[in-house]
C-alpha cells in the first residue's frame, strides 16, 4: 500500500526547476524529516505548470513529512503552490 502527496505548481520557472532537479537529485535522500520512500516530478515548460508526486509508504508517513514540506521556503520550490492532495495509491498500471 502506497500514499501519495501530490503539490502542483504555477509560474514555474524553468531555470528554477533545473537547479531543484539537479538539488534533489544529488541530495542522495529526501530532506530530513521527511521519510518519503520516492519522488516523481511533472513538468509542463509551456505552461509553466509542474505536478510533484510524494511517495509514502503510509498516512503516517506522509503527515509527519508534511511540517518539513510546509517550512520549505519558497525558493525551495519550483514556483507558486496551486494545490495539496493526499491519498491512498488506488491504482499503478505500468507496462
Amino acid at each position: 500500500m502506497s500514499f501519495v502527496r501530490a503539490v502542483r505548481f504555477t509560474d514555474v520557472d524553468p531555470d528554477q526547476m533545473a537547479s531543484l532537479l539537479t538539488r534533489v537529485e544529488e541530495s542522495g535522500g529526501p530532506p530530513e524529516g521527511v521519510t518519503s520512500s520516492g519522488i516523481q516530478v511533472l513538468h509542463d515548460e509551456e505552461q509553466r505548470t509542474a505536478v510533484v508526486l510524494q511517495l509514502f509508504e503510509s498516512m503516517d508517513d506522509l503527515r509527519s513529512s508534511e511540517a518539513v514540506f510546509e517550512a520549505m521556503p519558497a525558493g525551495d520550490t519550483p514556483g507558486t503552490r496551486a494545490s495539496v492532495d493526499r491519498g491512498e495509491l488506488k491504482l499503478d498500471l505500468r507496462a
